[in-house]
């Protein structure tokens, strides 16, 4: 009854979930499913378990949702976006629109821009360069895919992306992690994503397939649709209906100063993470009143927090002018980051819940009992919980709450380096949560102007072909030779 519980609790959450329904409703209630079925106290699950792990989430990573989304908004309104994917654009022309878009989506977001900011400032220009290249408009959302959703969110080492940061406390590790074997992921994803896409395009050419009709769907109209909102803010770390809100100058400042925030995100990340953090005397997070914790359960989160706050004083110092409307601008910032923190953190409670049952212990051991040792059966697990949860994020830390203190022990039993096991869990993360019911996939189809039927096929293969080709590589490797 307790494995039927925890079943039926995950159906209630998947099914109503693609309905819109709100997860801050829906975890709760999955988790008294699990806890009903399995005869286990109600309301000490919800309050203690469900509650406190939710909790747990929000106090130790609201601060990088409140941070990224803020300055995705600052980005956006100053015009920092526009600029620097006109530059790319401009730059590659419409002969190389496809690696344009591509590489456009992937400045943005390794340098800390929300993936909603992204979407709706690369669709208008993806779709001039299309138009110009007469390539399908069906292949938009999978350059911008790839472009913002694959090796920046998950291989690159350093990436600010939540997904990047949720392993660290776990591990003990910075957002550095397994560098080599995280670039060799990026490099794999790129090149299968550019090869598909450049494959379609001379197979659409041959078939007289021209660019086609429809239009990005503006960014008011899409921040009204409720059922699109619950289904995104579960997905990833900004609220799009806060994207309507605020005023976008209509001056984009110069491309070096469009970029240099990037960029500040990148340097500051790299040297607190490398340098300035283990210099510092952190002894005193040993006293309970800091929790008893160590600098690597919190030097990767304080790396990345440092870095976007840097990030915002340089962007609020360079274009304050631009800001024309700076509270709002800023107002819509921060709550951008509350909804998808609550959502995610709520799933989190939903996997403390179900993992507190007596009848997880058969869950747990089907997944560790996975042939191919601890870095298989950690993909296996991040690949499903994403899917079924549809969050890249959420699943992840489901897992780690769960898997993550034995993983961390076979690692140590067998010589296996943390960092190996965080860029395995990352990556793992990124490829089922692309599925249909994926909320980012949903939002950026709306905001193309397309559908499931035209353009998924193309999603799938470079949001996820490619990423399990580099997870696959990852994998091997690691087993063979040790992180590096």
């Amino acid at each position: 009854m307790g494995l039927a519980g925890i079943l039926g609790g995950l159906g209630v959450l998947v099914a109503f979930a693609y309905r819109g329904w709100s997860v801050l409703l829906l975890a709760p209630l999955a988790a008294l499913v699990a806890a009903l079925f399995s005869r286990e106290p109600l309301l000490a699950h919800w309050t203690e378990t469900f509650m406190g792990s939710a909790a747990a989430f929000l106090a130790r990573f609201f601060p990088l949702f409140l941070l990224g989304a803020l300055f995705g908004k600052l980005m956006e309104d100053s015009g920092s976006v526009t600029a620097i994917a006109r530059f790319m654009t401009q730059r590659l022309g419409p002969e190389r629109a496809m690696l344009a878009v591509v590489l456009a989506g992937a400045l943005v977001t390794y340098g800390g821009v929300s993936l909603f900011v992204a979407f709706f400032v690369l669709a208008p220009m993806a779709q001039e360069l299309f138009r110009a290249a007469n390539i399908p408009r069906r292949l938009m959302p999978a350059a911008i895919v790839l472009g913002t959703s694959t090796f920046t969110m998950s291989a690159l080492p350093g990436t600010p992306s939540i997904q990047n940061a949720i392993p660290m406390p776990f591990f003990g590790t910075t957002p550095f992690a397994a560098p080599g074997l995280g670039v060799l992921a990026s490099l794999i994803m790129l090149a299968f994503g550019l090869w598909w896409l450049d494959r379609e395009t001379k197979a659409a050419k041959l078939s007289g397939e021209n660019f086609g009709g429809g239009a990005p769907t503006p960014a008011d109209r899409l921040a009204t649709d409720e059922t699109l909102r619950e289904r995104a803010v579960t997905a990833r770390e900004f609220d799009p209906a806060e994207i309507a809100h605020g005023q976008e100058t209509d001056t984009p400042p110069p491309i070096a100063l469009a970029a240099l925030p990037l960029m500040m995100v990148i340097a500051v990340n790299l040297a607190m993470s490398l340098f300035v953090l283990g210099a510092l005397d952190t002894r005193y997070l040993a006293e309970s009143r800091f929790g008893g914790v160590s600098l690597a359960d919190v030097g990767g989160v304080w790396a990345v927090i440092t870095a976007l706050a840097c990030a915002i004083a340089t962007v609020l110092a360079l274009h304050h002018r631009r800001l024309h409307a700076l509270r709002a601008t800023m107002d819509a910032g921060a709550n951008a980051a509350v909804l998808p923190a609550m959502s995610v953190a709520s799933l989190v409670g939903f996997g403390a819940a179900v993992a507190a049952m007596p009848a997880f212990a058969v869950v747990r051991d089907a997944v560790l009992g996975i042939g191919g040792g601890p870095l298989v059966s950690l993909a296996v697990a991040t690949n499903v919980l994403a899917a079924l949860t549809g969050s890249a994020s959420g699943g992840l830390t489901i897992a780690l709450d769960a898997l993550g203190a034995t993983y961390m022990a076979r690692a140590a039993e067998i010589g296996l380096d943390p960092g190996l096991l965080h860029r395995v869990a990352v990556i793992g993360s990124g490829t089922l949560d692309s599925l249909p019911h994926n909320g980012a996939v949903v939002t950026l189809l709306s905001v193309c102007g397309a559908t499931h039927g035209e353009s998924y096929r193309d999603i799938v293969m470079v949001g996820i072909v490619g990423a399990m080709l580099a997870l696959a590589v990852v994998i091997a490797l690691g087993s063979m030779v040790g992180s590096f």
